[in-house]
């Protein structure tokens, strides 16, 4: 398995100064780093690019900087769609420039946008031709697309691994892949290894993080059941730690994060990612003994 980091452990918006983090972040004994992209994230993605490549370290993007509300793929307006897709292939272009391996998110609507009604009966058909659409492009660009399950809270589209595996499957593009985020699921699921093997097949990126956003460890998910599931599915990808660096002003306050869990970014990751890799050798070793 490789491991990484999102850069807001680290930083409230990526930049042409923030290269030092990639350094940090191998010094560490990262594999990956994850960017946050947007309207409002300025930078020269071929620079950012070619020093994680001298580095070693490979880059996944997602949509956590500023996005237009009305740029959503599942949106009632056709034109709103039509701006979605827009958008997220300029996204898209931006991994392409920066050599990253995938574009990884809430793509197939708008997070925060929460439509407390019966779904329309179009609804998943409308999102799964936008993300079709998005699949094409992407894989022009030879970057994949990760699409997350997410709390009832922040979306009302996709809150299970079942319904992310019947919209993949309605998209039906082989760029399209899953993310499981540890935390937004907390609300959605009683069975963590259950989850796991729903999207074993399409499994890329596992965001990790305790049920408070805290270091992973430290609260009450099930990791030894979660890691010992992932070998069993044969699972060799990316799980990278997600937060928000609580010691940045009003950083973690703004993203919805009211408890100080990341005051020191480097030593969450060190603890947690410590915490992972402990647990990844110490699951592998317990099905070797058990053979």
């Amino acid at each position: 398995m490789k491991y990484g980091a999102h850069c807001y452990l680290f930083t409230e918006r990526w930049a042409d100064d923030q290269l030092h983090l990639l350094d940090g972040a191998r010094k560490i004994g990262l594999d990956m780093f994850e960017l946050s992209v947007g309207d409002d994230v300025v930078f020269d993605a071929r620079r950012t690019g070619e020093h994680a490549a001298s580095l070693g370290l490979d880059l996944i993007v997602g949509p956590g900087g500023l996005w237009p509300l009305e740029c959503d793929l599942s949106a009632d307006d056709p034109a709103d769609r039509a701006k979605g897709l827009a958008w997220h292939k300029r996204q898209v272009d931006v991994a392409s420039e920066l050599g990253a391996v995938a574009y990884a998110g809430c793509l197939y609507g708008h997070t925060g946008v929460v439509k407390r009604r019966r779904p329309p009966a179009d609804e998943y058909k409308r999102t799964a031709e936008g993300l079709h659409m998005l699949g094409v492009y992407a894989a022009q660009q030879n970057v994949l697309l990760a699409l997350e399950p997410m709390s009832h809270f922040r979306t009302h589209l996709v809150n299970t691994p079942e319904q992310l595996m019947r919209l993949i499957e309605m998209a039906d593009h082989p760029a399209l892949r899953a993310l499981f985020d540890t935390y937004h699921v907390v609300t959605e699921i009683r069975d963590y290894p259950a989850a796991l093997r729903t999207l074993a097949p399409k499994l890329f990126l596992i965001h990790a993080c305790e049920n408070d956003r805290g270091a992973p460890g430290s609260g009450l998910l099930p990791w030894q059941e979660m890691f010992s599931t992932l070998h069993d599915i044969g699972f060799e990808g990316y799980i990278g730690l997600e937060g928000y660096n609580s010691g940045i002003g009003d950083f973690a306050f703004e993203r919805g994060m009211f408890h100080n869990l990341c005051p020191d970014g480097p030593a969450f990751v060190q603890r947690g990612i410590g915490f992972l890799r402990e647990m990844d050798a110490r699951t592998r070793s317990g099905r070797r003994g058990g053979r």
